[in-house]
C-alpha cells in the first residue's frame, strides 16, 4: 500500500557505511523512476516527476527515465530489473508497495543504489525517504480554521493508515487551534486515486453544508467538486493554484526535487549513505502552495508567522495537551508525541468526527 509509514520505523537516520564511489567515476549517472499512478495524475506520481524534472535540470550529469502505473507487489520487480540491465544504477519507488520487491532485487545487485518512498526496509545499498506532510497540514488547518463559515470541514481520505490520520490530525490541530468551534469531517475512499469516490465523498460533505473540502487522495477530483459547488478547498501533492486561483484557499505540496538533487549529489561526489530520511518544511521536503485570491492578508500573515516557528523549532504541533475524539488524554501538557508515535498514529484528536476502521 502506498505511502504507508510503518509501525516499526524509526526516524533516529541509521546510517550504514557504503560509499558508491563508481557512481561518481561515470560521465553520467542513470536514475530510473517507478510510479504507482500516470505520472500526469495531477497528484502523488506527478509530484514525484515534476521532482524529477527538477532534478535533471539542476544536474547534467543525470540522466532520468521513468516508469508509470507500475503494479505494486512482485510484478515490479521485472521492470527494476530490467531497467538494471540496461545500465540504471539508481533506482527511486515511489510507492509503499515496491518495496519488498525492490528489497529482493536490492541484494542481487549491490552496486545499484535503490530509495524508497516511505517504507521501513533498508540495506547497505537502500534507503527510505519521506517528508513531514503534518507540518504542512497543520499550516493548511490554520487557513481552513480561519475561513471557514459553517464550521463543518470535510476530509476525503484514502486509508485509515499512520500517515493519512496524521494528515487528519495535524490538519484538525491548525483548524481548531484558530477556531475552536470547527468540526472536520471524514469519508474513507480506500484507495489512493479513485476520482469518482473523491468526487462523490466531497458532495457528500457539501450536502451536509461543507463550506471547505481537504484531501489526502491523489486526485483533483474534491476540489472540482468544490468549484462547481462554489466553496473552498485545500489541495495536496502538488500546487494546482494556476488552475483553481478561487476555488483553493491554498495546497499541501511535496518538493520531491530537493531529496532527489540531494541523493544524486550525494552519489556523484561518492558520498551516498543508507539512509531513513523524513525531512520536514526546513528541509524544504514539504510546504504550503500559493494563497487563494480569496484569503485575506491577515490569515496569510499568521500562517507564515506559525510557518517560521515550526522551522525555528518554536512550534511543536503534537505538543499537549492533546485529546483524542473520544475525549481521553493522549499527550500530557509539556510534552509532544514522539517520532515513533507520529509514525504510528491510530487515533483522532478532539474536533474529529468519524472511525478509525479496523484494519
Amino acid at each position: 500500500m502506498k505511502k504507508f509509514a510503518s509501525l516499526i520505523l524509526v526516524v533516529s537516520i541509521v546510517v550504514f557505511g557504503v560509499g558508491y564511489m563508481s557512481q561518481a567515476k561515470s560521465s553520467k549517472i542513470k536514475a530510473a523512476f517507478l510510479y504507482v499512478g500516470p505520472h500526469n495524475d495531477g497528484g502523488w506520481s506527478q509530484a514525484h516527476d515534476e521532482g524529477r524534472i527538477y532534478l535533471q535540470k539542476h544536474l547534467p550529469y543525470v540522466e532520468t527515465a521513468y516508469s508509470e502505473s507500475v503494479p505494486e507487489g512482485a510484478p515490479c520487480e521485472k521492470i527494476i530489473r530490467d531497467y538494471i540491465h540496461k545500465g540504471y544504477k539508481v533506482i527511486f519507488g515511489t510507492s509503499f508497495g515496491f518495496m519488498d520487491s525492490m528489497y529482493n532485487v536490492a541484494k542481487d545487485y549491490p552496486d545499484v543504489i535503490f530509495e524508497h518512498c516511505s517504507g521501513y526496509k533498508t540495506r547497505k545499498n537502500m534507503g527510505t525517504y519521506f517528508g513531514r506532510m503534518y507540518q504542512a497540514d497543520y499550516l493548511s488547518g490554520l487557513v481552513a480554521g480561519m475561513m471557514t463559515k459553517t464550521n463543518y470541514i470535510g476530509f476525503v481520505a484514502p486509508f485509515p493508515i499512520p500517515e493519512v490520520i496524521r494528515e487528519i490530525d495535524s490538519f484538525t490541530i491548525g483548524a481548531r487551534e484558530v477556531n475552536p468551534k470547527v468540526e472536520v469531517h471524514v469519508i474513507w475512499t480506500n484507495s489512493w486515486f479513485n476520482p469518482v469516490k473523491e468526487r462523490s465523498a466531497a458532495e457528500t460533505f457539501i450536502a451536509n453544508k461543507a463550506d471547505i473540502i481537504a484531501s489526502g487522495c491523489d486526485s483533483p477530483a474534491s476540489i472540482e467538486g468544490a468549484k462547481k459547488a462554489h466553496i473552498f478547498a485545500i489541495g495536496y501533492d502538488r500546487d494546482n493554484y494556476a488552475k483553481f486561483p478561487n476555488t483553493l484557499l491554498t495546497s499541501r505540496i511535496w518538493h520531491w526535487g530537493v531529496f532527489y538533487t540531494k541523493t544524486l549529489k550525494e552519489i556523484h561526489n561518492g558520498t551516498w549513505k543508507s539512509t531513513q530520511y523524513w525531512g520536514g518544511l526546513k528541509d524544504g521536503i514539504v510546504g504550503l502552495g500559493k494563497f487563494g485570491n480569496k484569503v485575506p492578508k491577515k490569515v496569510r500573515n499568521y500562517v507564515l508567522k506559525r510557518e517560521k516557528q515550526i522551522i525555528d523549532g518554536k512550534l511543536k504541533i503534537f505538543e499537549g495537551p492533546i485529546y483524542s475524539n473520544k475525549g481521553k488524554l493522549m499527550v500530557k501538557k509539556g510534552e509532544e508525541l514522539s517520532d515513533k508515535d507520529k509514525l504510528s498514529l491510530q487515533w483522532f484528536v478532539k474536533g474529529v468526527v468519524g472511525n478509525i476502521p479496523n484494519k
